[in-house]
């Protein structure tokens, strides 16, 4: 029984997703609920897993192509009703699905035997299908050259799109026996740009080679998208890095790991370089390097652009003394962290100082619907979360319901899924206000751009010592600079100032988080 493997439903904010990683491949024995492919979205990655035990019989979209919501991608025979079908008795099972299925799964075992037993059966390398609202693409990157062997699956060429690069990969083992387009020249879809040579890439010239290869299909081929969009912005080889992870899979920490090694190392060599190329031409070389954006940095983009030409974004700045809150975690810290498992930090004070502050200032915690002003009478804030694929906002539901180790918890569990690329749309999803914290960077100053459709967004900074005078006498406090920036549409000058003025003064007096007033 054949059973098909369909991308997960989307949210209605994601027109479409991308194929990431195929964890397996046709032929392969799988277990029920085992991960078959990664889809990457706009803000996190899916998981689809395999409905039963089987055997993943076909696989429609490779990784790199896009796909929409509930578009079949693959095809699975179910474990124990597949192999009746193929075998047949001659009188019963083998007729029970019809002529069509038993000369496509002839069809299909006559196709896989020509290329396994190296026939050399010429097939055409096309470009994937696009999206309705791509209308054609550009060749980027030929990985391979006209009669270099390859293996099966190894990407061939990466082909650019306004949207996503997508990754052609080899049918099967053999070789590219014709380059019909460039790179830079522009394609459509379905557009035969190669002709490859099936069979042929199976032969090993000598023992140096074969090991030449496998170390090549160590640094395309096994690597994650991520892994491979890292190295082709840092003008990595894959060869040079020794891979920590299962069975010396190279990750982003070993190219990352690598990358700050010889930047130590080729400091002294590129100052020596740089002032003999300077001594004898009277300037440096002058290099450009241009990347694709991810999907996730256009997300981005365009987010921020749109919330810049659809608001009428202001901001407002105060400073707040948070010497309060310090000597308050010094003097708790360990009891704290003994009782609950967690360090005290700042945020858990941001938030529930932002909480309270929103309860006194319901136009903040409201959104522009239409020509409706929607007031949300829950409390739920979105935390600027920094991961290695960009900046993500995962919300902390109900927090006027959260104790500060509550809120602690669930800052650091979004905060560990961002990093992992764990988190869910669910977690995404939502917020009412949005709490920035640039201050951990360094960030002395800022003016955050709100996030659509809320009204309101609330940049922390870093906390500086600095002179300020208090009963008329000169002291070092530890400030940090409060800016709020508000959609002046459903916002005014006077709820902005008292909403900033309010967090200012909770959290200079955290007793006012306890009492109420």
């Amino acid at each position: 029984m054949s059973i098909e493997i369909k991308v997960p439903v989307l949210p209605e904010s994601v027109a479409d997703a991308t194929i990431a990683t195929w964890h397996v491949k046709p032929g392969d024995k799988v277990s029920r609920d085992q991960n078959l492919v990664d889809i990457e979205t706009d803000k996190v990655v899916l998981e689809v897993v395999a409905p039963a035990d089987g055997v993943l019989a076909e696989i429609l979209e490779d990784e790199g192509a896009t796909v929409n919501a509930e578009q079949i991608i693959g095809k699975l025979d179910e474990a124990g009703k597949s192999g009746s079908s193929e075998k047949g008795d001659g009188k019963g099972n083998g007729k029970s699905n019809g002529n069509s299925n038993d000369e496509s799964g002839k069809a299909q075992q006559k196709q896989q035997s020509s290329s396994d037993n190296g026939k050399g059966e010429s097939v055409e390398i096309k470009v994937p299908v696009l999206p309705e609202s791509v209308a054609d693409a550009t060749i980027a990157t030929w990985h391979v050259k006209p009669g270099e062997a390859v293996s099966r699956d190894q990407n061939l060429v990466d082909i650019e799109t306004d949207k996503v690069v997508l990754e052609v990969v080899a049918p099967a083992d053999g070789s590219i026996s014709e380059i019909l387009a460039e790179e830079g020249d522009t394609v459509t879809a379905e557009q035969v740009i190669a002709n490859f040579t099936s069979g042929k890439g199976g032969s090993k010239p000598d023992s140096s080679k074969s090991e030449e290869k496998s170390d090549d299909k160590e640094s395309s081929d096994a690597l994650s998208p991520s892994v491979r969009r890292l190295l082709a912005e840092k003008g990595v080889d894959a060869s040079k890095i020794k891979g920590t992870g299962k069975g010396g899979r190279i990750t982003k920490e070993d190219v990352e790991k690598h990358l700050k090694s010889d930047d130590k190392q080729g400091k002294a060599e590129s100052k020596t370089e740089q002032a003999a190329s300077g001594a004898a031409t009277g300037m440096a070389d002058r290099t450009e390097k241009r990347v694709p954006m991810t999907r996730l940095r256009k997300t981005i983009a365009n987010r921020l652009l749109e919330a810049k030409n659809s608001t009428a974004m202001l901001t407002t700045f105060n400073e707040v003394n948070m010497k309060p809150i310090m000597d308050l975690r010094k003097q708790y810290q360990d009891i704290f962290e003994k009782r609950h498992g967690i360090r005290l930090g700042f945020m858990s004070f941001y938030v529930k100082a932002v909480t309270e502050a929103l309860k006194r200032f319901p136009e903040v915690n409201a959104s522009i619907d239409g020509d409706d002003i929607c007031y949300h009478n829950y409390f739920d804030v979105s935390i600027a979360v920094s991961t290695p694929r960009g900046l993500v906002t995962p919300v902390l539901r109900d927090c006027d319901q959260l104790g500060l180790a509550d809120i602690e918890k669930g800052i650091k569990d979004l905060a560990i899924k961002g990093r992992d690329g764990k988190l869910s749309m669910a977690d995404l999803q939502g917020g009412n206000f949005t709490i920035t914290n640039g201050g951990v960077f360094g960030s002395l100053m800022s003016t955050p751009i709100i996030n659509p459709p809320q009204s309101a967004i609330l940049g922390m900074h870093k906390i500086q010592d600095r002179p300020m005078a208090v009963d008329g006498k000169v002291e070092i406090l530890p400030m940090m600079y409060l800016a709020l920036s508000y959609d002046h549409r459903i916002v005014d000058g006077k709820e902005s100032v008292g909403f900033l003025v309010t967090i200012k003064e909770l959290l200079e007096d955290p007793t006012r988080l306890i009492l109420d007033v």
